[in-house]
């Protein structure tokens, strides 16, 4: 499974506020220039993660963006979920968007040998994504932010 650009750029905008958290406004000029994220592009990010609540903004000479939530209550599963959508590879193993396969000749019975598996690939990179928030990804020690906690 591949993330968009979106998630890519999404996620390195929140790494930097999150090392930011706390210090006041990052402009989104100068946040787009340091990420090296087109600005237009970075605008249609932040606002999908401000509608969502995770952000909020000020206008202005000093204005700019900033997190709302703290990092700790930030997963990487719900920012790549905002910019991308659901994480599961198929419709119908999906949590949050579930569509029934309209043309899968499985669709009506009770064993499709696609979905068991493609349920376990869901399974696994929501447990990943959804297990560390931007506080362990920024904050963790060097060589292990993606050791599994126990």
């Amino acid at each position: 499974m591949r993330f968009s650009k979106k998630s890519e750029y999404g996620l390195r905008a929140m790494i930097e506020l999150t090392q930011e958290y706390g210090h006041g406004l990052v402009q989104r000029k100068g946040l787009a220039d340091r990420q090296k994220i087109p600005l237009g592009f970075l605008e249609t990010i932040l606002l999908a993660l401000k509608n969502a609540g995770l952000i909020g903004s000020r206008r202005g000479m000093n204005g700019g963006v900033f997190l709302i939530k703290a990092p700790k209550e930030i997963t990487l599963g719900q920012i790549i979920r905002i910019l991308d959508g659901p994480l599961a590879p198929i419709a119908c193993v999906s949590q949050t968007a579930y569509q029934k396969c309209e043309d899968c000749p499985h669709a009506e019975t009770t064993t499709c040998p696609i979905q068991g598996i493609m349920l376990d690939v869901r399974n696994a990179i929501a447990s990943v994504l959804d297990h560390f928030s931007l506080e362990d990804f920024v904050y963790a020690k060097k060589g292990s932010p993606f050791k599994a906690k126990p």
